[in-house]
């Protein structure tokens, strides 16, 4: 028994965990921040993630511009990466101005099931039972915290129409997981650096053209007061340091583990309440988010290193051929991958 736990709780376990908590944190913060502005009237959804677009094209694309090597992955494919990108950040913040904050962070999790079926179809993940049984504790996790709302019966902040906000966070929740495969290919086949330089750029030019179409007559009439200019502002922090470090999460455990990470996001938002606004909670809320953790272990418990070696070793041969073909007459490409989850 305690070989087996030993084996599943190892280092690069305990590192996914918690490094995926704190990414689901910052989704949090995000979320009370765009409920915050919606409160107050502001409707600008583009121009919320703009200004994290901005940091990333200018800091990482300060470090590849000084690196002045060429990219690993087509250039066509961040364009493409950028709208997808730009449209879920867009259509998420939207839905905060129809429904709840609970709503949107429990239908978000709709990603889970399209990352699982595009990372089998595109990226060949083979997900065996160990796998599929911590996703199914992670959902069953996340059942009791809509059993809770029920039995709380708690409708008083369901927003102005919640059947438009639902569709509308399905809707981004499927433009998510397809970023999030992206993501996951390009970070594994290309760079960490390269990625978010031009997600960034290219993000920061779709944003820029969707402002001057859609957003030009919200963000004059917008009085910025510091009621409105913090919760703006540490959006696009926190957002920053979300794109920042997803990759470091993909790199290790791969979208699903990232997705599953995020359940705990609503969880978090009410245990912000409790401590923050002194609110009473259904008692299930405590046992979802250990059912959700206890999920997360098994499915990243146990990942044996030498799934990386293969990587490695694809690296240093792809480093050699470069050498000997010449760096600059050929940049690498991102190829396809194979992955099997054990």
């Amino acid at each position: 028994m305690r070989m087996k736990l030993e084996q599943i709780w190892t280092k690069k376990t305990f590192t996914g965990v918690v490094l995926g908590q704190f990414l689901s944190l910052l989704i949090t913060s995000t979320g009370f921040t765009s409920s915050l502005l919606a409160k107050k009237g502001i409707d600008a959804p583009t121009s919320q993630s703009f200004l994290n677009y901005a940091l990333l094209a200018i800091i990482y694309g300060s470090i590849l511009l000084y690196r002045r090597k060429p990219l690993k992955a087509k250039w066509y494919y961040y364009i493409i990466l950028g709208i997808i990108d730009v449209e879920a950040n867009f259509l998420v913040v939207t839905s905060y101005q129809y429904t709840s904050v609970t709503s949107v962070m429990l239908l978000d999790c709709w990603s889970i099931p399209c990352v699982i079926f595009l990372t089998w179809i595109f990226l060949k993940t083979k997900y065996r039972f160990k796998k599929i049984t911590g996703v199914a504790v992670c959902i069953a996790g996340l059942v009791l915290v809509v059993f809770s709302d029920v039995h709380a019966g708690d409708r008083s902040s369901s927003g102005s129409n919640p059947v438009k906000g639902d569709l509308i966070i399905i809707a981004g929740a499927t433009l998510y997981a397809v970023c999030n495969v992206s993501e996951e290919f390009l970070v594994k086949n290309a760079d960490r650096v390269e990625l978010m330089a031009m997600l960034g750029f290219f993000g920061a030019i779709v944003s820029a053209i969707q402002i001057s179409i859609l957003e030009r007559k919200e963000l004059k009439s917008i009085h910025w007061t510091a009621g409105a200019a913090i919760p703006f502002v540490g959006f696009s922090v926190a957002m920053f340091m979300f794109y920042s470090l997803v990759p470091v999460l993909l790199k290790i455990h791969g979208s699903t583990m990232l997705n599953l990470s995020l359940l705990t996001s609503d969880m978090w938002s009410v245990l912000i309440r409790i401590f923050a606004y002194h609110e009473k909670v259904d008692w299930m809320y405590y046992v979802a988010f250990v059912a959700v953790v206890v999920g997360l272990i098994i499915y990243s418990g146990g990942d044996k290193d030498e799934n990386q070696e293969p990587s490695n070793v694809a690296n240093r041969t792809r480093q050699d051929e470069e050498a000997n073909s010449g760096i600059h007459s050929k940049g690498t490409e991102a190829g396809s991958p194979k992955t099997e989850v054990t």
